[in-house]
């Protein structure tokens, strides 16, 4: 029996096809190579932090707050809040609460203070301002001796009135006002309150720390004059 050839023209068109289906399968490689180059994601790659500082209106005053700082995460965008709440560690001012680092053998023996400046930042509503209830409010219960130590006078609120169990301080050169619970079964924490145009700012810190009022009192100022004079 005769094996008839396939010849050249059959043989020609075979290699053909092959050669038309080998491109094909190149350029469609080098197609999906493509698409995945560009849809790869590139956030693992880059920080995802947010900005240091965040323009925010409370009571249609523009502050400039330490994004760190801020203690709600809720909080923590810009734009008009009625409230922010804020930390700031004590004295190094950094925003934010520190880490301690506490173990389970070591967590009895590792004393728990407070060194941190609280400020809560809020729009007043038409309030009395804290300077006129430091001046016309407060004096109406509070004793009339007053004991003055290293330049930081102290006043007692009377027992029966709204401010019983708290003293009242108040210093000059730098200027400080201060409401404070007494010590007791937890430290007394103290309230210092100012008023800057729509908005009123509250400073809580440690009793015990006014034993450097004075260090206080600057370290208030200088928050101000952070989160606000510097607001450009």
């Amino acid at each position: 029996m005769r094996v008839q050839s396939l010849g050249p023209g059959r043989s020609g068109t075979r290699r053909g096809h092959m050669m038309v289906v080998v491109a094909s399968a190149v350029i469609g490689t080098a197609a999906i190579a493509a698409i995945c180059y560009l849809l790869w994601p590139t956030w693992a790659a880059t920080s995802a932090g947010g900005p240091e500082r965040l323009p925010v209106s409370i009571g249609n005053t523009l502050f400039n707050l330490p994004t760190d700082g801020i203690r709600m995460n809720v909080q923590r965008h810009s734009g008009s809040q009625d409230r922010v709440d804020l930390a700031f560690n004590y004295p190094s001012l950094t925003p934010g609460i520190a880490t301690r680092h506490v173990s389970v053998d070591t967590v009895e023996q590792t004393p728990q203070s407070i060194d941190v400046i609280f400020l809560s930042i809020a729009a007043h509503g038409g309030a009395l301002a804290p300077e006129e209830r430091a001046r016309t409010i407060y004096p109406r219960y509070t004793e009339t001796a007053a004991s003055i130590g290293d330049g930081l006078a102290r006043r007692a609120f009377r027992d029966g009135s709204p401010y019983a169990n708290e003293d009242l301080f108040v210093a000059t050169a730098p200027d400080l006002v201060a409401r404070c619970s007494r010590d007791g079964e937890t430290p007394g924490i103290c309230l210092s309150e100012r008023r800057i145009d729509g908005a009123d700012l509250t400073f809580r810190f440690p009793r015990a720390w006014l034993a450097d009022w004075r260090g206080v009192a600057g370290a208030m100022q200088r928050i101000v004059e952070d989160i606000y004079k510097s607001r450009a």
